[in-house]
């Protein structure tokens, strides 16, 4: 038995088969995944088909696109100009597949194997009991009666810092945005936003939030999100799965036990405009 994290799929479906393939994904083996299933690729609908159906085998965190596509499916915003969501909101099983997905948790932590995923990364002045706490917030009111609410708040980028003091949705939004959005953040924690590229797009008093003094530091956190940075952190115990296969790059994949890195190539056309990947098959990438 192997357990398998993979950065952000975002609909490329026929990508992830082919890589859990190459592999060999076994039916004793678990998959982990680090946010964003769906958007911008082509095949949002299936790839949420066959994640659930993975049942107990698949543990998922939430990515700012998943959170997205509720808050379209809850009526709270409308679809953006490049989104390719309209497949699962036609769907059959629409409700189905979204009562699963907001069942989804933001933090997702393994004792025995030493760690964590989240989509976009932990902040560097969190524990990681704080962290877990405070993700279990989130996933608590997206649970709940109150999902529709949390969806209507939860876009914005402030407060762009955490206060022990903050209440409501001004706390319930700030989490979200550390755990699904950072980037660049200061020694304090403070968010920045304009920053969207690799490292050189550093603002000035900011760091990537991996690079920054961490209070988990002996955590072993994946997380993706961030496909500027081809998958390198470059920090320790830090992994970054995000190579952006919708954007025409790679898929990757790395198995916890012994931090094999598996990676395949995009297959085809996948971000409007977007480059053309060749055909190739997946390689195993040295430690």
């Amino acid at each position: 038995m192997a357990t398998y994290a993979i950065g952000d799929i975002q609909g490329c479906y026929d990508e992830l088969l082919q890589l859990l393939e190459q592999f060999g994904f076994g039916d004793d083996d678990r998959l982990w995944v680090a946010g964003d299933l769906v958007n911008r690729g082509p095949k949002s609908l299936e790839t949420l088909r066959f994640l659930k159906s993975l049942g107990k085998r698949a543990k998922v965190v939430l990515g700012n696109h998943d959170l997205h596509l509720l808050a379209v499916h809850y009526g709270t915003t409308t679809a953006k100009r490049h989104d390719t969501l309209n497949a699962i909101l036609q769907a059959p099983d629409r409700d189905e597949l979204m009562d699963w997905l907001r069942s989804r948790k933001l933090l997702v932590y393994d004792k025995a194997l030493n760690y964590c995923m989240v989509h976009a990364g932990i902040p560097p002045h969190w524990t990681l009991k704080q962290a877990r706490k405070r993700a279990k917030e989130v996933e608590w009111v997206l649970r709940s009666k109150l999902a529709c609410e949390y969806f209507k708040n939860m876009y914005g980028n402030q407060p762009d810092c955490w206060q022990p003091g903050l209440e409501g949705w001004d706390r319930l939004r700030v989490i979200t945005n550390y755990l699904t959005r950072m980037r660049f953040c200061d020694a304090d924690g403070r968010l920045d936003f304009s920053a969207k590229e690799g490292l050189e797009s550093q603002p000035e008093g900011f760091l990537p939030w991996f690079r920054q003094p961490r209070e988990a530091r002996d955590l072993q956190i994946i997380f993706g999100h961030w496909a500027a940075l081809e998958g390198r952190a470059d920090a320790e115990h830090v992994y970054a799965l995000d190579t952006g296969c919708v954007w025409g790059n790679a898929l990757t994949a790395m198995r916890l036990e012994d931090k094999a890195m598996f990676s395949l190539p995009c297959q085809g056309s996948r971000q409007p405009d977007g480059p053309h990947g060749p055909q190739q098959p997946a390689v195993l990438i040295p430690n």
